[in-house]
């Protein structure tokens, strides 16, 4: 039996193989959990079916539409969950998003339109998420949310801008959920990880170069698998992480403690 065996959870992020999201869907699976598994418009659906195809033989995970900046899809996630399974013990939050030209240009010239985009879909997104997990894990006696960050919530990077600063909303998100929740038995963390060639980083201007840089000053020397992101993951979700809230755990190399 895995460690997350009888658990039931939602994994929202999921966009091709190389995602964060889906190494954690296949660990998670791996460990026992029964899945849903949203998607974010026609254009994805048809990716994150297939993978879960690719899940062992009685996986069979729930597929669902959700684009989380509308609140009646993310109701109707929710409302699907508890009719199939009647609640949930843990959420794994992967979303995110900034318009291309405010990740390429000064960050002074970010447009209102673009901040507030990229703070809903990267940050809110966790706050409304949550807020519908809550009443679910509480009845099931508890539960785990886990996010994932980044080092550019805290320390400023090249062309990473809005992004940056919406990480650091979350992160902070992270924090006073934890605060509110913990008595409720619910722990909420975040996953900060070294850089991985997915579809989001692939909006960065310059991201070889900054996958270089990992590889040259890490402590690791090395940049990081999505399968060691999902390794920690499943530490947090699972009973191993029970003493463990309001943390932004690195997962990165070391990078982060390294100086010039």
């Amino acid at each position: 039996m895995g460690v997350l065996t009888g658990k039931v959870g939602l994994i929202v992020g999921v966009a091709n193989k190389r995602s964060i999201a889906w190494a954690i869907a296949q660990a998670a699976d791996a460990e026992g959990a029964t899945l849903v598994i949203t998607y974010q418009g026609e254009r994805l659906e048809e990716n994150v079916r297939e993978l879960a195809a690719t899940l062992p033989d009685g996986a069979d995970p729930l597929i669902l539409p959700c684009d989380v900046t509308i609140d009646d899809e993310i109701d109707a996630v929710y409302a699907a969950i508890a009719a199939k399974y009647g609640g949930i013990d843990f959420l794994v939050h992967a979303t995110a998003f900034a318009e291309r030209e405010d990740l390429s240009r000064p960050f002074y010239e970010t447009s209102r339109v673009g901040f507030a985009k990229a703070l809903d879909i990267s940050a809110y997104s966790l706050v409304a998420l949550s807020r519908r997990a809550v009443p679910m894990m509480e009845a099931r006696g508890g539960g785990s949310i886990v996010t994932l960050s980044y080092l550019g919530a805290t320390r400023a990077f090249v062309n990473y801008n809005v992004m940056g600063v919406a990480k650091a909303a979350l992160e902070s998100s992270v924090r006073y959920l934890a605060a509110d929740l913990a008595p409720k038995g619910i722990r909420v963390n975040a996953i900060s990880a070294g850089p991985i060639k997915t579809l989001a980083a692939s909006c960065v201007s310059g991201f070889s170069s900054i996958l270089q840089t990992y590889r040259d000053r890490a402590p690791l020397r090395r940049t990081v698998e999505t399968n060691e992101v999902a390794d920690a993951a499943i530490f947090l979700l699972g009973p191993a992480g029970r003493a463990v809230t309001a943390e932004v755990l690195m997962v990165d190399g070391g990078y982060h403690a390294i100086g010039v």
